[in-house]
């Protein structure tokens, strides 16, 4: 299938100069760092909101919500992306974060605040993979570790200023500033990403896979409602129970009917033809795992720190900054090693086997434990996380053809917010069920038996209970919590064993936009005479029908219409060799 970029001569071509690739930059970055504030913010305040709304039993699905949204908008703002351009894909996700960013604020019910979070999720899964894509459209691999410096550290001040906002505003004018805040930030976001984010916009003539998302979104909802059952029935797993068998069937039937939609599909929503390429296979596969064992983790021990060992909601999120600190510290230093030696094979490697250090570790939570010895933990864990996360999105994008960097990078994260929504709703579902029959224990000898007391607990409420029952409850999360990391460690090793298996490939030299044809690279950087030119579908024929030639250079290994791959000068094509960069 030929993926040509179409010819647009009636529209300059944009020219990458280090000026323009640094203000597309920029506008990334202020998008990003809209959604990476939210995220800890909302973390800090989960035990407050869910206490007051009354809905602790429910406190997951404010997660998961948002993780499944994230999930289904992903491969639509991938797809949409190759298809029309990303400008105005872009520009949508961040008005609907901020509009369901002030919806969520008016929340009065828990129903009402998951709906918000789940419209704010299809903005944020927008925002997460068109920044990934536009990277990739702008900047070579060869280059782009130097840039995941700045996201690193973007990510590094958003952790440190969301959970001392999340803090002060939960503590003080309330936890619903904590989400009106995105308003004037979105709006700003919005603003520099009108005026600085001047990409190219085309029509497609190539029809919707609508069989592919319908049936993407219904199997996705399903899985993750299938997690969730514990915490949606009061009868738990009785496979007797209609809805539940019902949901069961309808879920495989949709995986089923996706599955034979993608492969009748002119233009897929999802080729099944990229787990032919072994990166991608694997790179998705450790995505998937990742999800699992860690992004549940960190959902809930931000809970943990409040509850068991009596942090305020302030001093909760500076306890979680190791683990940032630890994040970004590997990201920036990774991703500048790569740069220089085009090597990225070892850093997943050994960031695995830190996160699965660092799961074992966590398994001997305490109470009583020392704060200094937690922030070990979790500066571990981020560690680990740092050095994997970013490398696994590069290997992906440069291993596929540049016409299908947003569909390929958008696969690759969904299958990751998948396992991040099972593993999510599998762990708060291992975590609620154990705290409360702990819980239940604890309030068995109060009054009236304690009714509905474990449903509307707060932070400061529990500072408020007496004794034995403050004591009682800090144990009852303790003790439900730090067992549960033993259910995460065996993902781990399984995703290091997948990493061992990762081809390793050399980093491109060529931006996706300039491969595609969309874009001429910077002047100043102009190629020597004799590394070739490419044309407006990245070939080396001197055009199509004498049309325009763009200088650069093509990408080898790039699928062409009978989907073999371009060779290199030894005539074997490289995005098939595993053995040109040692690892």
């Amino acid at each position: 299938m030929s993926h040509a970029a179409p010819v647009a001569p009636d529209k300059p071509l944009v020219v990458l100069t280090q000026r323009t690739v640094w203000l597309i930059f920029g506008a990334l970055m202020a998008s990003m760092f809209l959604s990476s504030l939210d995220q800890t913010i909302v973390g800090t305040a989960m035990p407050t909101i869910v206490g007051e709304l009354n809905g602790v039993e429910h406190q997951g699905w404010v997660i998961t919500a948002y993780i499944l949204a994230v999930a289904i908008g992903m491969p639509l703002y991938g797809k949409f992306g190759d298809l029309y351009g990303r400008r105005w894909p872009f520009l949508v996700a961040i008005g609907l974060f901020t509009l369901a960013s002030a919806g969520a604020g008016f929340a009065d019910s828990m129903l009402t605040l998951v709906l918000w979070r789940a419209v704010q999720g299809l903005g944020g899964g927008g925002l997460m993979i068109l920044s990934q894509s536009i990277i990739a459209d702008i900047v070579p691999a060869s280059e782009r570790g130097k840039y995941m410096g700045p996201l690193g550290a973007l990510f590094g001040i958003s952790a440190v200023l969301g959970p001392l906002m999340g803090g002060w505003l939960t503590e003080g004018p309330g936890w619903r500033w904590a989400f009106w805040l995105n308003i004037p930030i979105g709006i700003a976001a919005f603003a520099i990403a009108w005026f600085a984010l001047r990409l190219p916009s085309h029509r497609s003539s190539r029809p919707v896979d609508w069989a592919g998302i319908v049936t993407m979104a219904v199997a996705t909802t399903g899985i993750v409602l299938l997690t969730s059952w514990e915490s949606l029935s009061s009868a738990g797993y009785d496979w007797s129970n209609w809805r539940l068998s019902g949901l069961a069937v309808l879920t495989l039937a949709s995986v089923a009917a996706f599955i034979v939609a993608e492969t009748r599909a002119k233009e897929p929503l999802i080729p099944l033809r990229l787990f032919t390429n072994r990166t991608f296979t694997i790179t998705t596969l450790i995505g998937l795992v990742l999800g699992m064992g860690m992004f549940s983790a960190m959902a809930m021990i931000p809970t943990f720190l409040q509850m068991s060992t009596g942090a305020g909601v302030t001093e909760s999120g500076w306890l979680m900054l190791p683990m940032m600190a630890g994040m970004m510290l590997t990201s920036i230093v990774s991703g500048i090693a790569i740069s220089k030696t085009g090597r990225y094979k070892a850093y997943p490697v050994v960031g695995l086997v830190v996160v699965g250090l660092a799961m074992v570790w966590l398994t001997t939570l305490s109470g009583d434990m020392s704060m200094w010895l937690f922030g070990a933990m979790i500066f571990t864990l981020g560690a680990g996380m740092g050095l994997v996360m970013q490398t696994i999105v590069l290997a992906v994008q440069n291993a596929v053809d540049p016409h299908e960097l947003g569909t390929a990078t958008s696969a690759n994260n969904f299958f990751r917010e998948i396992g991040a929504a099972v593993g999510s709703a599998l762990f708060t579902t291992i975590f609620t069920t154990r705290l409360t029959d702990n819980l239940q224990g604890v309030f068995a000898g109060a009054p009236g038996g304690g009714a509905g007391s474990e449903a509307s607990l707060t932070p400061a409420a529990v500072q408020q209970l007496p004794e034995p029952f403050k004591s009682g409850v800090i144990d009852a999360y303790a003790d439900s919590l730090a067992p549960s990391f033993w259910y995460l460690v065996p993902l781990v090793a399984v995703g290091l064993v997948l990493a061992v298996f990762l081809p390793v490939i050399k980093l491109s030299d060529v931006a996706g936009m300039v491969a595609r044809g969309e874009a001429v690279a910077d002047p100043a950087k102009a190629p020597a005479a004799g590394d070739g030119v490419v044309s407006v579908d990245g070939g080396f024929d001197g055009g199509i029908d004498g049309g325009i030639d763009r200088v650069g250079s093509r990408v080898a290994g790039t699928p062409s219409d009978d989907g073999s791959t371009t060779p290199d000068d030894d005539g074997h094509p490289e995005r098939e060799r595993a053995d040109i960069v040692g690892s």
